[in-house]
């Protein structure tokens, strides 16, 4: 029997009493409103040591809406917002839903060409900086859709500061506070459809080139309604602390999600800074914190952490990468027991279709689909296949958060949308299966698995039995082809040594390392090459940059 056809978890849906959610199509703008009128007091940000009530999240909102009216931007246009995690952010996420434009989140990591290839690729016309930032947007060559630039700084809601506006050739340049200033604290939410794209975000482009995912105002919302099902926020009680960059799908749907449901966002502008971290769980113990499992390890291993309460916290959510056991009973032993959710899913599916309950955790699981979303397994090599219970293949999903299609790539938007029995699926890339629960298990992304004498090997696989050697602070698996074996691949293996082995002698840490594989794995899974580099990089979420290996792969 085909383990997709069939949907188990809707009985561990009832079980943990998850329900399909109640959902209203209303943009962000309009909760942020109601939030206002029914709770003008309520605090919903916290920024370093300012606290921002709904009345004030409003009324800010409004005037950066109006401001932007008066710009000449409206329904349809395309907005930049290239700012970490400051409160300026989240009032533009919901300035543009009231005028009903479209935002787009920008890295802050971009170099000036990828700057200027992301603006004119989703045809941006205004973009929203950080005066720290600034200085990528001077460099790059401006495309012609870029009309403005509003500059901000990042004590702006705390004690401004006088700063350089640097000049753009062509583009009109303000500052942030200039632009709002004396606009009416009063803004109609203008009618949008809930079909009409909210934001335009772009994959991480660690595979190729970076694509803008059109992301609806029901994809992202009711998105939220979603998750929130397995993991409730309260209105009023809710306290969110979320290290994911706003600028990243999972940073930009957790913000979203508090606006929504009345929480208060604790922000991180720099979410390496743990010191600083702990020092704001300490003024405001979480009812629910985010983070990519390297950031909770570090934060494990700050003395601070422990000392927090977290009697309140409902649940951590973590994504983006494997959580191992024992980061999870690291974690586990601090915060406590059966509070430790998993979050998965892709820029494309705005962002989560599958989540691990903290009450019925399964480790090495991502968990069961969402309410309202329907998961099916599928042939690696055609796609036409459903695949049998714990036969892996590639995981595909449908339900009302997968995007509209990708900007300006039909043939790209036709790959990964397929239609299956009237519906359309999103064909995720990525590689899995599904056990008799219905709980998924990843494999590897089907771009990141490697055949060797025509044997599948997934690198997520080799990496997890790795970590557990004392040797190893991180590793990845990357494959280069096999000149002697066209179509087949050799197994590289890159390394990063725990600081008490940063000295060791080398050649014997990959002997130990070889022997341990030979012990432990398939022959045609063990690393030929094993090479030992200072860090394993990472993206600005916490994934490792497995295009920056591959560029070094030999």
């Amino acid at each position: 029997m085909a383990g997709t056809i069939r949907t188990p978890w809707l009985e561990h849906h009832a079980a943990l009493g998850i329900e399909i959610p109640e959902f209203k199509d209303h943009p962000l703008g309009t909760y942020v409103e109601q939030h206002a009128k029914s709770r003008p007091d309520a605090p919903a940000l916290y920024f370093v040591q300012r606290e921002i009530s709904y009345r004030e999240f409003n009324r800010y909102t409004n005037q950066l809406a109006n401001a932007l009216k008066g710009l000449g931007l409206g329904r349809g246009d395309v907005i930049g917002l290239h700012m970490p995690n400051i409160p300026q952010y989240i009032f533009a996420l919901t300035a543009i839903s009231k005028i009903g434009a479209i935002g787009s989140g920008i890295s802050p990591l971009l170099a000036p060409p990828e700057l200027a290839f992301q603006i004119q690729d989703a045809n941006i016309k205004a973009v929203m900086t950080l005066s720290d930032l600034s200085g990528a947007l001077t460099a790059m060559e401006a495309p012609d859709c870029l009309e403005t630039v509003i500059v901000t700084g990042s004590a702006d809601f705390l004690a401004p500061q006088p700063f350089a506006l640097s000049e753009i050739k062509n583009i009109k340049t303000m500052t942030y506070l200039d632009l709002t200033d004396g606009q009416s604290d009063q803004f109609e939410q203008v009618r949008v459809d809930p079909h009409d794209t909210y934001m335009i975000q772009y994959t991480g482009g660690t595979t190729g080139r970076a694509k803008g995912a059109m992301l609806t105002h029901r994809n992202i919302v009711y998105n939220t309604a979603q998750t929130i099902s397995v993991n409730p926020f309260t209105a009023g009680e809710t306290i969110l602390l979320s290290a994911f960059p706003l600028f990243h799908i999972a940073g930009l749907s957790i913000a979203i999600a508090s606006a929504r449901y009345g929480g208060m966002t604790i922000l991180v502008p720099n979410p390496r800074d743990t010191d600083f971290i702990c020092a704001q769980l300490l003024k405001y113990p979480p009812t629910v914190m985010a983070a990519v499992p390297a950031l909770y390890d570090m934060m494990v291993n700050n003395s601070t952490f422990k000392t927090i309460d977290f009697s309140k916290l409902d649940v951590a959510l973590t994504g983006a990468a494997p959580l191992t056991r024992s980061s999870y009973d690291a974690l586990s032993a601090i915060i406590g027991e059966n509070k430790i959710a998993d979050i998965f899913g892709m820029t494309e599916t705005g962002p989560c279709y599958t989540t691990n309950p903290p009450k019925r955790y399964k480790l090495g699981s991502v968990g069961m689909p969402l309410p309202n979303v329907l998961v099916r397994i599928r042939d690696v090599d055609t796609g036409k296949k459903d695949m049998p219970v714990g036969e892996p293949g590639e995981i595909t999903c449908t339900g009302p958060q997968v995007m509209k299609g990708y900007l300006n790539l039909p043939e790209e938007s036709a790959h990964a949308l397929r239609e299956i029995d009237g519906q359309k699926w999103m064909f995720s890339g990525d590689v899995g299966y599904m056990d008799e629960e219905g709980y998924i298990f990843l494999c590897d992304r089907a771009k990141d698995m490697l055949i060797v004498g025509g044997y599948k090997v997934f690198s997520v696989e080799v990496e997890d039995k790795l970590s557990s050697l004392p040797e190893i602070a991180a590793c990845a698996i990357i494959g280069s082809p096999d000149e002697a074996r066209p179509g087949n691949d050799i197994v590289n293996l890159y390394v990063e040594l725990t600081p008490e082995h940063k000295n060791a002698d080398e050649a014997q840490i990959k002997a130990n390392i070889i022997a341990y594989c030979r012990d432990t794995m398939a022959a045609y899974k063990v690393p030929k090459q094993v090479h030992i580099i200072d860090a394993i990089p990472l993206t600005p979420v916490g994934k490792i940059d497995k295009k920056a290996l591959r560029a070094t792969a030999p």
